[in-house]
């Protein structure tokens, strides 16, 4: 089982860039996992639907051959810690790879969800990029933690 996620730009705040690198890092302990960044999309002169569409086909490419798409959506599935650490686990012992796609400014284009297996919702709330990315990877690490029955997710 191979963890991808794909986003797209890269972490534009210093502060939250160390703290996402920091909890990639921990979560790489856990599952095997890779990050891919796609292109922004410029909006200068475009509709966001024109903008969504073409980083929705950049991420849909990086997600490559995963056979678990996950849409990281607002409108999706709201999972507690410990029920996402299973739904995980469940994926590696399927032996399934697990891409997660974490959209742009406008969000995810209605390719990504129409092809997504999963919607994930972190909260009801719009993050900003780099908040999401930064709630994704401190809750893959902390799925592994769970996994091994480590003290941190308490």
């Amino acid at each position: 089982m191979r963890v991808l996620v794909a986003t797209v730009g890269r972490p534009k705040h210093g502060d939250l860039a160390t703290a996402i690198d920091e909890y990639e890092r921990r979560a790489a302990r856990y599952w095997p996992l890779e990050w891919r960044h796609v292109r922004e999309e410029p909006a200068r002169n475009r509709s966001p639907d024109d903008v969504r569409l073409r980083e929705g086909e950049r991420l849909l490419d990086a997600a490559g051959s995963s056979t678990v798409l996950v849409a990281c959506d607002a409108e999706g599935t709201l999972m507690g810690s410990t029920e996402f650490a299973d739904w995980l686990r469940a994926h590696r012992e399927g032996g399934r790879d697990v891409a997660f796609m974490i959209g742009g400014a406008y969000g995810l284009s209605d390719e990504v969800r129409r092809r997504s297996t999963l919607m994930l919702a972190f909260a009801r709330w719009t993050l900003p990029h780099d908040v999401a990315r930064l709630v994704l990877a401190e809750q893959l690490y902390r799925a592994g933690t769970i996994g091994r029955g480590e003290p941190y997710h308490k």
